[in-house]
């Protein structure tokens, strides 16, 4: 389960906008916020795309995407 709490403040503070992430994973707007609600999950390339665009650790993956909030 994805600790979104932590995954929007981290995208809070990176100064993307949701729309630019959704493109960059590849898929639309609602289900980037879907996503990012809890009310479906990333699969393990939007985990790797999230990373690399949000310059997030190993350790930061594993809170976030790996918690049982």
């Amino acid at each position: 389960m994805t600790d979104t709490a932590r995954l929007k403040d981290i995208i809070a503070k990176s100064g993307l906008k949701k729309t630019f992430i959704a493109d960059k994973l590849g898929i639309s707007y609602q289900g980037y916020c879907n996503k990012e609600n809890g009310k479906s999950e990333f699969i393990q390339s939007e985990i790797v795309t999230m990373k690399s665009i949000l310059n997030l650790s190993n350790k930061d993956i594993s809170e976030i995407f790996l918690s049982n909030k």
